[in-house]
C-alpha cells in the first residue's frame, strides 16, 4: 500500500515527506499546491489506491466492509501551531505503537 500510495501522489503533484500504513488506517504527511483542494486530494489518493490494490489483490474486495478498502471519512489538519517535526515525531509514534501491539500480540506477551 505504501508503493502505491506514494506512486499516486507523484502522478498527484503531492509530496509525501512521511508515510506509514498501519493496520487499520495510514498516517500521511503531505504538501501540495494551493490550487487543488485537500478534500479532493484524499478523494484521488484513496480513489485511485483502492483501485490499483483491488486490481493487484482482486481477492481482498470480499474480505473488506462491503468491498471498501477505505472509509468514506479521513481527518486531515493542517501544521498550524506546530512543527513539521511535530507532525513526524507524532506519526513515527503511531507506527512503533502498532509494531509493539502486533509483535505483543504474535508473541502472547502482555
Amino acid at each position: 500500500m505504501k508503493a502505491i500510495l506514494q506512486r499516486q501522489a507523484i502522478i498527484s503533484e503531492v509530496t509525501v515527506s512521511q508515510l506509514e500504513v498501519m493496520p487499520d488506517h495510514v498516517n500521511m504527511l503531505i504538501s501540495f499546491k494551493p490550487k487543488y483542494a485537500p478534500s479532493n486530494i484524499v478523494k484521488n489518493l484513496k480513489g485511485a489506491s483502492a483501485r490499483i490494490w483491488f486490481k493487484q489483490y482482486p481477492e481482498t474486495k470480499k474480505l473488506l466492509w462491503g468491498g471498501h478498502l477505505w472509509s468514506p471519512s479521513y481527518y486531515m489538519g493542517t501544521l498550524g501551531d506546530m512543527s513539521k517535526e511535530v507532525v513526524e515525531k507524532y506519526i513515527e509514534s503511531q507506527y512503533t505503537e502498532a509494531m509493539r501491539r502486533q509483535l505483543k500480540g504474535y508473541y502472547g506477551k502482555k
